[in-house]
């Protein structure tokens, strides 16, 4: 079992897209753990020189390349496993994350966010952190401790999608902006074109469930991720993402409508507990109703999520 670390580079990363034909910056083998180095922010959102925050090195060599801006979001990858085909699953075990600058930012623009007509304007914070005491402090005074995570991680998408933006989650995971997956939870990820291709980005140090002004305080982070890949033969076929925290099984659900994201949720919900235990369908539908709870994960990206929590000990 090899350790690799990747850093941002012009070379390592792609800015705001996923896509199949995508070629692989680094590829290991199942079991193997790697350490991706992810900035976040345009040009545009980066802080005044008189707040005195510095903006990381690989992070302005990024701005100077001029890379070509398929979506939001800067991604580190794609990594490559050997053997994964499609039909395929990948665990993604989330050791470790460590903070890569002294600050983030939360914003909002015209025309998105949850309320983009009562908040027709473009409005910016720069927000400082403390990493020792792991808190950040917010414009009006207020002191967050914070809870880091990547709102970007996935697979390549279906080769027939070609290059999509990173903005919208989809069945290859992406922006799936679900704070429960932080360190020493697992992402289980449907595979979709050899090699599966797995990139990462988007560090959040704290989000609300709903991530409603568009952004949550946006963020360097770097992450270390432990790669499982399960062959189609060893396992039900995956087609959707799902999730496991220290403390709970997590399924998602993503669509235009929240009614539909919450019926897949539900639905994968349903499908996980019925394959985990000796529950009918039936049964599990009814125990959703009583044991799981229904998260908005977030409003902002076009794809809408939901995501259920079943606490873990209540399956035998």
């Amino acid at each position: 079992m090899a350790s690799h670390h990747l850093t941002s580079t012009p070379e390592t990363v792609r800015f705001g897209g996923f896509d199949a034909a995508f070629a692989p910056v680094l590829t290991i083998r199942s079991g193997d753990s790697v350490t991706l180095e992810c900035v976040s922010g345009g040009p545009e959102a980066m802080p005044p020189p008189e707040m005195g925050l510095v903006v990381p090195p690989a992070l302005a060599a990024l701005h100077r390349a001029e890379l070509v801006r398929h979506g939001p979001h800067i991604l580190t990858g794609p990594v490559a496993v050997e053997g994964a085909e499609p039909g395929d699953m990948l665990e993604v075990h989330v050791e470790k994350i460590e903070f890569g600058a002294d600050w983030g930012f939360c914003g909002f623009r015209p025309l998105g966010g949850t309320l983009p007509e009562d908040f027709p304007d473009r409005y910016m914070s720069h927000i400082p952190i403390d990493r020792a005491r792991r808190v950040c402090h917010l414009p009006w005074g207020t002191e967050l401790p914070l809870a880091p995570f990547f709102g970007v991680m996935g697979v390549a998408p279906p080769p027939a999608y070609g290059a999509i933006s990173t903005k919208e989650p989809r069945e290859h995971g992406g922006n799936l902006d679900n704070k429960e997956i932080g360190a020493g939870s697992t992402l289980f990820l449907p595979v979709w074109t050899p090699g599966a291709l797995f990139s990462a980005g988007d560090g959040h140090g704290v989000q609300g469930d709903g991530e409603v002004c568009i952004n949550a305080l946006e963020m360097c982070l770097t992450g270390t991720f432990t790669f499982v890949l399960h062959k189609a033969a060893d396992s039900a076929r995956l087609r959707f993402p799902r999730a496991e925290s220290p403390t709970h099984y997590i399924s998602m659900g993503m669509n235009e409508d929240l009614d539909l994201a919450m019926k897949q949720a539900l639905r994968e919900m349903i499908a996980f507990i019925t394959a985990r235990s000796a529950l009918s369908a039936d049964q599990a539908y009814q125990f959703c109703s009583l044991a799981v709870d229904f998260h908005v994960t977030q409003t902002v990206n076009g794809e809408k999520g939901v995501h259920g929590m079943l606490r873990k000990g209540l399956l035998f």
